[in-house]
């Protein structure tokens, strides 16, 4: 009413303004001023002789009206103070620590309506209120928690499909408890709506039902952003699948009709041409051309386009471990099949990386001792994919070096044909030997990205090794040179969840390796493994494993298999808590001299904490004369094995001791190693 009333006032009043009164006239002010003399250039007089008055003839002052001759302030007379005697110490204000601290408002929460609909533990996990653990600075921040809550608690329940629903918040003081507040937040969820028809919106595609049939939505149905999302989802995913690579997904349409509780459901889809595979395109800084490219496809020409084909053949390149990055992707070409789908051509963008690598492995076991292994590597020194390996060797048993030319994927898929050479020294308590090999082997193997069902290997292998060995009938000692060839093959079948951590799962290998040595005479014989393994997993953090393995040499006596390629059993990967080649037949002073037969047993219970783990476990075994395991005399060995789990293995640490120890034996074993036992 204030401003109205002067407004009106502002706009009423007509009369003039009364003249202010004169101060002092201007002839009065003109009088006071300083003469002018007739040279302009001269320099301005002071201000003391205009304040005391010239020399020349004075003018009378103005008399001012009502007021005394102006007087000059002394202390504006006053030189000024020098500036290094000015004190500017700051001011200080009163410390903050002097105010009490604000008291923290505690609050308790209630939700009322959720419950019926099934989304309190959802609403929960969200809540602003539930985040802030009943504290807050001020009342205000509480309402604010409060808002935000009644918002989360309208967007929940419009994804459940309740479009009626409400929310209000209020704060109550909390009964029995001083200065306590009580936020309340009452929910009024309405009725569900449900699904009413179902429109898709898209041009013709072969199948004719392809996107309907993919996407499970039925009338009736509740509204659920969740199950519509996830139906929308499985529509992209399955339109690549089946020869639409460029379909692309529009915005859903729901029309709600309050009085049925029902909404109409219209999907738009773009589906783009239908597609079939024509060719392969590459560009960027490449490791290999087109028709390498090629060779790692699963799919041809004139294939439906399938995008998991696509996504297999960017795998296999990522596996090549040649590339800093690589895409691929569908390019429209304007060439029509003869069903009437457009040939597409997969463009493989390429950035080749580093092709050298250099590794190391390391680990300890008793009887084995100290080994460590140093590899360099150019895995495209040859292309496409022409490796060259050179690694060494070096122990306190065991010393060796060599060189390997390796070419993966030669020729078709996973294909790997390897020729190696290498020289080695091996000086354990079953033997002495030095050995030169030459080898070569064709393969399909797993790698911890293509982990393989089925795997299998075949080759050659020639070898010239001088040993120590011992005459078994006189027990003389003495070195002999051995003449080796060997035709090995093995087959694999693993259904294990992963390469170097199994928690699941069997795996199931057999080797079979036709020899013969030459020393003096002639020896063929037929050297077999079979190994079997099983993975159970009890919970989330305990998996028990279990494993056996036969082995034997068959057609000819032990006399005749050099001492390197004998049968022997103990230490990391063998039977745990007896030194490296420790059990079966010994010499006179106590010394293995291996076996042709053998079976061992063991299981673990693998207890895993985070990235560590503790793994209890016991270990059996032993090594026979005779080319068949009598599965008699066996020997056990116990112990417990920490972990520690990295992104590429767990790191092994192991310690054991044999059971029933006998007179020459290990009292303990350790074992350190870089995956796990088996």
């Amino acid at each position: 009413m204030g401003l109205v009333s002067i407004a009106s006032a502002q706009t009423t009043d007509t009369q003039a303004p009364s003249p202010p009164e004169t101060i002092i006239d201007d002839q009065s002010f003109d009088a006071q001023l300083p003469p002018l003399g007739d040279d302009m250039n001269a320099p301005l007089p002071s201000i003391d002789s205009f304040l005391d008055g010239p020399a020349a003839t004075p003018k009378a002052p103005a008399v001012l009206p009502d007021a005394a001759e102006p007087k000059i302030d002394a202390e504006l007379a006053q030189p000024l103070t020098p500036l290094n005697s000015v004190d500017v110490t700051p001011v200080e204000v009163g410390k903050a620590t002097d105010a009490p601290a604000p008291t923290a408002v505690r609050y308790s929460v209630t939700v009322e309506g959720l419950e019926d609909v099934g989304l309190e533990d959802r609403f929960n996990e969200l809540s602003a209120l539930q985040d802030g653990k009943g504290r807050a600075d001020t009342a205000a921040m509480v309402q604010a928690r409060a808002r935000e809550d009644e918002a989360l608690a309208i967007r929940l329940l419009h994804s459940e499909g309740y479009y009626d629903a409400t929310a209000l918040s209020s704060l109550d003081r909390a009964p029995g408890e001083t200065g306590g507040l009580n936020a309340v937040v009452t929910v009024t969820p309405g009725k569900q709506y449900k699904l009413g028809e179902i429109i898709v919106s898209a041009a013709a595609t072969t199948p004719p039902d392809l996107i309907r049939s993919n996407l499970p939505l039925k009338a009736g149905d509740p509204i659920v952003s969740e199950r519509v999302e996830a139906a929308e989802a499985n529509v992209a995913l399955e339109l690549p699948r089946n020869g639409y690579p460029f379909a692309e997904m529009g915005q859903r349409d729901i029309v709600l009709d309050g009085a049925a509780l029902t909404g109409d459901y219209t999907l738009p889809v773009e589906t783009g041409p239908r597609s079939r595979f024509r060719g392969i395109t590459t560009s960027g800084k490449q490791a290999f051309g087109a028709d390498h490219i090629q060779v790692l496809a699963r799919f041809d020409r004139g294939d439906l386009y399938d995008s998991r084909e696509v996504d297999d053949l960017r795998r296999a390149l990522t596996a090549t471990s040649l590339f800093s990055s690589v895409s691929v992707e569908p390019v429209r070409t304007g060439e029509m099949a003869p069903d009437g789908a457009e040939y597409v051509d997969m463009q493989v963008e390429q950035e080749a990386g580093p092709a050298r690598t250099l590794a190391g492995d390391a680990g300890y076991g008793t009887g084995q001792g100290f080994r460590a292994e140093a590899t360099w590597t150019h895995r495209n020194l040859f292309p496409p994919e022409g490796a060259l390996i050179l690694n060494a060797i070096g122990g306190t048993q065991e010393q060796a070096v060599g060189a390997a030319f390796r070419r993966s994927n030669a020729g078709r898929r996973d294909r790997t044909v390897q020729a190696s050479i290498s020289v080695n020294h091996q000086d354990y308590a079953a033997y002495e030997a030095f050995t030169a090999t030459l080898a070569g082997s064709i393969s399909r193997v797993s790698t911890p990205i293509f982990q393989k069902r089925w795997t299998w290997s075949y080759g050659f292998e020639v070898l010239a090794s001088n040993e120590r060995t011992l005459d078994l009938a006189t027990g003389d000692s003495s070195r002999l040179t051995y003449f080796i060839g060997a035709l090995p093959g093995q087959l694999g079948y693993d259904l294990s969840d992963d390469l170097l951590n199994p928690t699941r799962g069997v795996r199931a290998t057999i080797r079979v390796s036709p020899e013969a040595s030459l020393q003096g005479n002639v020896s063929p014989y037929v050297r077999a493994n079979f190994d079997l393994s099983g993975y159970y997993p009890v919970s989330d953090s305990l998996v028990i494993a279990a494993r056996t393995r036969l082995g034997t040499i068959s057609g000819t006596s032990l006399a005749n298999v050099a001492p390197s390629r004998r049968i022997y059993a103990g230490g990391g990967g063998s039977v745990r808590g007896f030194g490296f080649q420790e059990l079966g037949p010994k010499d006179a002073d106590n010394d293995p001299i291996g076996g042709r037969s053998v079976n061992e047993f063991a299981v673990e219970a693998r207890y895993r904490f985070g990235n560590f783990g503790i793994v209890p476990f016991l270990d059996a075994g032993q090594v026979y004369n005779g080319s068949i395991p009598k599965f008699s005399d066996i020997r056990f060995g116990a112990g417990i094995g920490g972990r520690f789990y990295t992104n590429f293995g767990p790191f092994r640490a192991d310690i054991a001791m044999p059971l029933n120890r006998q007179p020459g034996e290990s009292k303990f074993a350790v074992y350190i190693g870089i995956g796990q036992a088996f």
